[in-house]
């Protein structure tokens, strides 16, 4: 499809603005401002886009405004949520399927890809497709080509894909759980979209604008924020994003209808926990203490790994070795200088960007014990307690755990946590 994707900066401002208007993106924050540019920047060109950014900071805006701001406008925009798709029929909706191919499927019919032929298709929440679907969605990346379920008949689509996450997709890639060739396939153009704490007074914006909106969608009298309260939202790290802004102010505009909401008052919408979730402007040492120790925590685990995979090795070597069970681990292994680092440190001591290298040349020594865990264990563990603590709510237990409800019912079925 031909394009004109010369721009001059006054046309690509204008552009911009008019993308903001027509989707309701309140805000100034820069980096706010960049993304929406750059969105329509690459709509006019034929690239796989990825949109990344924390869930509720409204990715799902930015795949219509590419489509909307391209050649492929007058076609089909189709959305699909990978999360909310069943495993074993998620092939189907994709791909279609030919009648009889599976138990149920009395008729053939067109998946979104044949639905969708000369436009757009968004893929939310990409990182939940299955390893097997992913192979037939590089196919249609790299040559417009794939099969329908249950036909050897190859079909062609002419489409552009968008997608979105908020996993870090190169950690799954480093985890087995998505392909690298396919992550670099989606991520031609990358488009980050900022978490509402980092977009400063853009908070108090969207807050008054949501207030007017319930205002006048249920003819009821608009509410007005004090300075403390205005001040408390600021404050507030907001997890759920703007998503959970408009959910606390649509609450508060019920409730306190015409009257001025005091801190007080709006302290009173937070989640219970909500002390806990405050914090300053800049980011603090807390939470480069809490990403240290994630990461500490994943470098034991693949440790663990590796003394179980070493163990192995040596007893298919000598099964009559009866020598104790020592841990073979090198001195200067990443995860023991950082757990021998970070054991006393005090989050202010603990330096986030430091990088730690391994020295092939290293020396094996002999640890006293290994160390009592497996990743299946702990893994296991951590999704029984927080099940426990969540009274058994597994959208409450995915949300905690920062995974999909999906993934969740999965890994409760593999532990037999039912």
């Amino acid at each position: 499809m031909a394009a004109n994707i010369v721009f001059s900066n006054s046309a690509l401002d204008r552009q911009a603005d008019a993308a903001r208007r027509r989707f309701g993106i309140v805000g100034n924050a820069p980096a706010l401002l960049a993304a929406v540019e750059r969105a329509v920047r690459v709509a006019p060109i034929d690239l796989s886009v990825l949109v990344t950014g924390e869930s509720g900071t409204g990715k799902e805006f930015f795949p219509q405004i590419i489509h909307t701001n391209s050649p492929r406008k007058h076609a089909k925009y189709i959305a699909v949520n990978c999360g909310a798709i069943p495993e074993g029929t998620i092939d189907s909706e994709l791909f279609g399927h030919e009648k009889g191919a599976f138990t149920g499927a009395v008729d053939s019919r067109r998946g979104y890809f044949e639905e969708a032929d000369g436009g757009t298709i968004f893929l939310d929440e990409v990182a939940e497709l299955p390893l097997t679907t992913q192979a037939r969605l590089l196919r249609v990346l790299e040559t417009g080509e794939y099969l329908r379920v249950g036909s050897s008949t190859v079909k062609r689509t002419n489409i552009r894909i968008v997608a979105a996450t908020n996993v870090n997709l190169l950690r799954a890639v480093a985890e087995g759980r998505f392909r690298e060739d396919l992550f670099y396939r989606l991520s031609t153009v990358q488009i980050h979209i900022p978490p509402l704490r980092e977009r400063g007074g853009d908070i108090r914006l969207l807050a008054k604008k949501f207030a007017a909106d319930f205002a006048e969608r249920y003819t009821v009298p608009e509410i007005n924020f004090s300075a403390g309260a205005l001040e408390a939202m600021s404050r507030y790290g907001w997890p759920g994003n703007v998503r959970q802004l408009k959910n606390v102010v649509e609450q508060a505009a019920l409730f306190e209808a015409g009257k001025d909401v005091s801190e007080e008052s709006f302290q009173s919408y937070l989640p219970a926990d909500a002390p806990d979730s405050f914090m300053p402007v800049a980011a603090n040492a807390a939470g480069a203490y809490d990403r240290e120790r994630e990461a500490l925590l994943n470098m034991i685990f693949r440790l663990q790994k590796r003394i179980d995979e070493l163990q192995a090795r040596v007893e298919r070597i000598d099964p009559a070795a009866d020598a104790p069970r020592a841990s073979l681990v090198r001195e200067d292994d990443p995860a023991m200088r950082l757990l021998t680092r970070t054991s006393t440190a005090r989050p202010s001591e603990i330096d986030p960007e430091a990088h730690y290298v391994e020295d092939a040349t290293a020396t094996p020594v002999e640890l006293s014990a290994p160390i009592p865990v497996s990743l299946n264990e702990n893994e296991r563990e951590i999704i029984r307690e927080a099940l426990l603590r969540n009274d058994g709510r597994r959208k409450a237990t995915a949300d905690e755990l920062g995974i999909s409800e999906r993934t969740l019912y999965r890994k409760i079925r593999e532990y037999g946590l039912e």
